[in-house]
């Protein structure tokens, strides 16, 4: 990762053309006027005429367009945003999920707790462009998307994508990408084109999509992970695809991403919205979910060095940690999930989203959505079971989230979500750590007191109780989640051997 990485550093990957790199900065071009991503095919320039820019968003601010042949709107995010728990990585999650487009500057100044005015002073010093060019450049890249992807007419993708008016989106997608919208779909590749063609008989609220992917990347972990959490009704999960319901700002949404094999770098996204305004957050929450923009060869490479998890890195390499896309049912889930097993866990679940969950017709079926938090506020003890202290908390974090009195976002700060949420009764270390790592992506949390993770620990010859394994798993910061994921991974191949032998 070229977190801080000098200019040479950053002239060496755009040498060699490493795609690795791609969506952690783009090179400007001052004899073209133009900013690629590090993997670009085009010769290599001078030095002299090189400048490195934080975000595609800075460059644009700086007088340069995106380069049509490397498209670099089309890399991966940059994984600095969850290593990051500064304000300016906060308001990058909270550009991707709308917020600007919805509640302008001052609702994204008053997430974070800044003014207006100071916010756009922090972003530009750290990110070398305000909060309204960073929201205009996701906006572009979710149109780019639509363009090239589907055959959706040129004043849907407009709104679509989040821009207020037709004349706002030509003006912007000639500015960013030095051709008209209508010139950018005429210069679809073949693959993209197939796409649109096959969805081209399907309702206007129905979009296939391609997601930019850092390999390597382990589907299989994640995916199965998925399977034996999914929640019938509301979630389907096979060996590499997944698909559920969800709440987005305008409305429900279904979607279902898959991997192929014959695809790498890819994911394949299939979504059907009430509203398509909501398209661009809901493909930042796929992201999240996904773990899509992390750097695995950064990640891997740190942990290798360790001989004791080398072998489990050789084992599954580009292995993802699973996020959520909506923080108040990750936290309910998690509270479900304390103390007990996996499979009694998703009975809980299955039990609550049956008896609370809307049902609606979607994707060409009946499905359930996840309930409200104000709906398991106010009959969360008829339906839920178990040790009543526990059925008590559920329902009272579900009120204090219902009425506003407790905030849980994908950009809080990891200490203050940690905190408000170990005030919260029926709360421990477990359960804040767990949502932290989930919610916020946070590369760096380890849950030395998890069972079957200290199970995965002592398979990999590592200390198997809690105060040492913590102590051990120091050495694997700023990693710590990856490592317990991959310990994870080590119980359940453990579990597997043990019930097939």
């Amino acid at each position: 990762m070229l977190t801080t990485a000098t200019f040479d550093e950053r002239f060496r990957a755009i040498a060699a053309r490493d795609p690795r790199f791609d969506g952690q900065f783009v090179t400007a071009v001052r004899s073209t006027g133009i900013y690629c991503k590090p993997s670009c095919p085009a010769r290599t320039p001078k030095p002299s005429n090189v400048s490195f820019y934080p975000t595609s968003a800075a460059a644009h601010e700086a007088g340069y367009r995106a380069c049509k042949r490397c498209l670099p709107e089309a890399a991966p995010g940059s994984p600095e945003w969850n290593l990051r728990g500064d304000a300016a990585s906060r308001a990058m999650r909270l550009i991707a999920d709308g917020v600007v487009e919805r509640e302008g500057v001052a609702g994204l100044g008053a997430a974070l707790g800044y003014s207006t005015r100071h916010l756009s002073r922090l972003l530009r010093a750290e990110l070398g462009a305000g909060p309204l060019a960073l929201a205009r450049a996701h906006r572009a890249q979710t149109a780019r998307s639509l363009l090239v992807d589907t055959n959706m007419p040129v004043t849907s993708v407009a709104f679509s994508a989040g821009f207020a008016s037709v004349r706002q989106f030509n003006d912007t997608i000639l500015e960013l990408f030095g051709v008209s919208p209508s010139d950018l779909r005429a210069q679809r590749r073949l693959e993209a084109a197939r796409t649109a063609a096959a969805a081209a008989g399907e309702p206007a609220a129905t979009v296939h999509l391609t997601l930019p992917v850092r390999e390597p990347f382990d589907a299989g972990t994640l995916f199965d992970w998925m399977a034996v959490r999914r929640v019938g009704g509301m979630e389907e999960a096979g060996p590499r695809s997944y698909a559920r319901t969800l709440r987005l700002p305008r409305g429900v949404a279904w979607f279902r991403v898959s991997a192929q094999e014959d695809s790498p770098g890819v994911l394949r996204l299939e979504a059907h919205l009430h509203h398509m305004a909501d398209l661009g957050v809901l493909v930042a929450r796929v992201r999240r979910l996904l773990d899509l923009d992390a750097d695995p060869a950064a990640i891997d490479q740190a942990l290798a060095a360790h001989a004791e998890i080398a072998p489990l890195v050789a084992r599954v390499p580009g292995i993802r940690v699973p996020g959520t896309v909506d923080p108040h049912e990750m936290l309910i889930r998690a509270m479900i999930g304390q103390q007990i097993s996996v499979a009694a866990a998703r009975t809980h679940l299955t039990g609550l989203v049956h008896a609370l969950g809307d049902r609606l017709e979607i994707a060409g079926e009946e499905r359930l959505v996840f309930p409200t938090m104000a709906a398991i506020a106010a009959r969360g003890t008829e339906v839920l079971r178990g040790p009543a202290a526990r059925v008590r908390a559920i329902v009272s974090a579900a009120e204090s989230v219902a009425t506003g009195e407790t905030s849980l976002t994908g950009a809080d700060d990891g200490a203050d979500q940690r905190g408000t949420l170990m005030a919260m009764r029926g709360i421990g270390p477990w359960t804040a750590d767990y949502v932290r790592m989930r919610v916020l992506n946070d590369p760096d949390v380890f849950l030395s007191g998890d069972v079957a993770l200290r199970a995965g620990a002592a398979s990999a010859g590592l200390p198997a109780d809690a105060k040492p394994l913590q102590s051990w798993a120091a050495r694997a910061a700023p990693w710590r989640s990856y490592l317990c994921a991959h310990l994870w991974r080590a119980a359940s191949d453990q579990h597997t051997t043990r019930r097939t032998s």
